[in-house]
Formats: structure tokens, sequence, C-alpha cells
């Protein structure tokens, strides 16, 4: 099933594919944004999903996405929970 899907993405035109990977990539993104502003959960997830979207087709977003991952890294969640 998963390779079908990805022959069927691959038969599509370039620009198609750019097209529905920008709207959708960007639409989390923004929708991400709004929700630091607006109360609501699952700031961080969405503008990590946007990214992992928009990296499927644009390279300057696999970039970003490989700075997030290295930062993301370094993180130590036990300080943030400590008691």
């Amino acid at each position: 099933m998963n390779n079908k899907l990805a022959r069927a993405w691959k038969l599509l035109p370039k620009t198609l594919r750019k097209t529905i990977v920008l709207l959708i990539g960007s639409t989390l993104i923004l929708t991400g944004l709004l929700l630091i502003i607006l109360p609501g959960p699952f700031t961080l997830p969405l503008l990590i999903l946007g990214l992992v979207v928009l990296a499927l087709e644009f390279a300057w977003a696999e970039a970003m996405l490989a700075r997030v991952r290295h930062h993301g890294a370094k993180i130590n969640p036990k300080k943030f929970f400590k008691k």
C-alpha cells in the first residue's frame, strides 16, 4: 500500500506536487503559529509536522528540519519536569 502511494505521488507533475506540499505544510505551520497566540494545544508538533511536510519537496525545509532535529536532541526533558 505504501509503495503504491509513493509511486502515485511520483507520477504527479513536479509543480503540482510542490503546490500540494506548500499548501499543506504552510497551513500546518500557520496553524501552529496561531496557536502560540490563541489558546490551544499542540503548537510545537504542528510546526514540526509542517516542516516535515515541506521537507518532502523543498531542500531549504529539509535543511531547517535538520537544524531543528539537532537542537531538539540537545534538550533534556528531565530538566523541565524536575520536582
